[in-house]
């Protein structure tokens, strides 16, 4: 038998669906990999290529995270039509099952290696039943190595992604990986992370861990880097800003190759910061920090949520000056976008502030919300201008000139979002 996974695109005309450097799927690999061998695997990305509904394929599974999933619904819609089953998986389908099934005939909610092997039996046997739900969170060490070869020929800038810990142990109301996790934080036994790494090096200098917060277990992560020194990787991951407090657990990244790091500031405001339940973030530290950061070879990408309660139309220029004087590598600016299953989503919905649930507008561009400090098309353009300006070049010199390692990620991605900004324009 055979199973086609798919990997639903983005919307063209926005950001995330005119970036050219694209990453694959880790989760759809880790699927595969609990694939028994009598089934065949294949997969399509959606973004990437046609999809081919005519395919024979015997199973068709999807994955997709809230702006993706109105388009797995449309594809879902396409193999159906034709007599295929459909499952789905995921954030989307997690959150909200019973929207989900009345598209697909099948949803796997939460971790899906857990259930994913007794699907595809109840299947082969005629008894696909209509939700696969873990009854407990997986153990780290029974998770397999990604089934990577399902991305060769896809075209993809890296195909060296790994999970080595799931979850975070802090609880932004914000935030999906909470949602879906919980508040529970587990790791791989670091040996096996460092025998699969051992793997992956002779195929790729570069690798990215997909963790959400690699650093919250200090024992763990200290461990791990300094199994990692002189394996001769560049890495990026995703870490906090108090990371920058222990130059220690710093300085042993930095010597692992780490070159940079995805970083939440969030905002410039502590009060916004305790609101939306950033206990680690001091932002009168952010410039210190952030040049700690640098000291040791680490480049930022940083994230900042525009449009919390406390935001007003200064907001902008004033992040755009910080950007700058912190000589933030790179940033994006997530519009505030209330997920299903995440608790700024009950709390807007609570104070009547939700305008939307169109699932394509929840690609952190659009407001799906009535904001308290400005006027929705204040907040819009507001973003707009920020995306532009902070990729322009005359901020891209202010920020990246001087020369640092972890230039070669940082400069082609600067050069990178900027193309798809312009492209995003232009299609408006």
């Amino acid at each position: 038998m055979k199973v086609l996974f798919i990997s639903p695109g983005w919307p063209k005309g926005r950001l995330w669906g005119e970036l050219s450097f694209r990453f694959p799927s880790l989760s759809l690999a880790a699927i595969a990999a609990v694939t028994p061998s009598d089934w065949d695997v294949a997969l399509c990305d959606d973004h990437l290529e046609r999809i081919d509904f005519g395919i024979d394929a015997d199973l068709i599974a999807l994955t997709a995270m809230t702006p993706q999933a109105s388009r797995a619904y449309e594809i879902a819609a396409g193999f159906k039509k034709l007599g295929k089953t459909v499952v789905m998986g995921g954030f989307h389908a997690s959150n909200l099952p019973e929207e989900a099934l009345t598209h697909v005939d099948a949803v796997v909610a939460g971790e899906g290696e857990a259930v994913w092997p007794r699907l595809l039996a109840d299947f082969s046997q005629g008894r696909l039943q209509r939700l696969y739900k873990p009854d407990s969170m997986m153990n780290m060490a029974d998770i397999p190595v990604a089934r990577r070869e399902i991305f060769k020929g896809k075209g993809y800038l890296l195909t060296n992604t790994i999970q080595t810990t799931r979850g975070c142990p802090f609880d932004c109301e914000f935030c999906s990986v909470t949602a879906f996790y919980g508040r529970n934080y587990r790791k791989r036994p670091v040996e096996q992370v460092l025998a699969e790494l051992q793997e992956l090096r002779k195929a790729n200098s570069f690798i990215f861990f997909v963790d959400d917060n690699i650093v919250a277990d200090r024992t763990y992560a200290l461990s791990l880097f300094q199994g990692m020194k002189g394996i001769g990787f560049k890495w990026l991951s995703h870490a906090p800003i108090d990371f920058a407090g222990d130059r220690e657990l710093m300085r042993a990244a930095g010597e692992s190759g780490c070159v940079g790091m995805f970083v939440g500031f969030e905002s410039l405001s502590q009060e916004s910061l305790s609101a939306m339940g950033k206990v680690t973030n001091r932002a009168q530290s952010f410039i210190a920090d952030a040049k700690a950061f640098r000291d040791n070879g680490i480049g930022i990408l940083g994230s900042f949520v525009l449009g919390y309660d406390g935001d007003t139309p200064d907001i902008f220029p004033k992040l755009l000056r910080f950007c700058e004087d912190a000589r933030l590598e790179a940033a994006i600016f997530p519009i505030l976008t209330p997920y299903p299953g995440t608790k700024v989503r009950m709390r807007l919905e609570a104070e009547g502030r939700l305008i939307s649930n169109d699932w394509r507008d929840y690609d952190m561009e659009h407001i799906n919300y009535q904001p308290k400090g400005m006027a929705i098309q204040e907040l819009q353009d507001g973003y707009d201008w920020l995306n532009s300006s902070f990729y322009s070049f005359a901020s891209m010199y202010r920020r990246i000139f001087k020369l640092h390692r972890s230039v070669q990620v940082f400069g082609p991605m600067n050069i990178g979002f900027r193309a798809a900004i312009r492209r995003k324009g232009s299609e408006v």
